[in-house]
């Protein structure tokens, strides 16, 4: 590749994926593909050098520091994948997907395995659903 190609948002994404051991690359696609599918609203990009998913709608203008756009970063270690949700404790979540209690408002969902994807799908399209609602559009 030339250094003068710059690869898309997407193809970034693609490839830091395609970087990861097979088994758990398959978990973050199947991850990246749940959020994708939730809305046509919905981007992806890499950000804090992991794949993160933001709201690409019109907003009302905001402080960038905010990360009002940001809906998930993920954040990978090999036997835990953390979903973190910047701005997540605004969503009144009853399921018990998202967890924590920090002062700066995010909230994480836990995934350890394929299975919990699959388990955890819905939940998790809910949230980003609800979240989406929430936005000061």
């Amino acid at each position: 590749m030339s250094t003068s190609t710059k690869l898309s948002d997407q193809e970034q994404v693609s490839e830091h994926i395609a970087k990861l051991e097979p088994e758990f690359g398959k978990i973050i696609e199947a991850i990246r593909q749940i959020i994708l599918s939730t809305s046509s609203e919905i981007g992806e990009r890499i950000k804090w050098n992991n794949p993160s998913f933001y709201y690409t709608g019109e907003m009302k203008p905001f402080d960038p520091k905010e990360y009002k756009r940001d809906i998930i970063v993920l954040n990978l270690h090999k036997n835990r994948i953390m979903l973190v949700f910047p701005s997540g404790a605004k969503v009144n979540d009853t399921s018990g997907l998202l967890e924590g209690n920090y002062s700066d408002g995010r909230k994480l969902a836990i995934f350890k395995d394929m299975k919990e994807v699959k388990s955890k799908e819905q939940l998790l399209q809910n949230i980003i659903k609800i979240w989406i609602k929430l936005l000061d559009k």
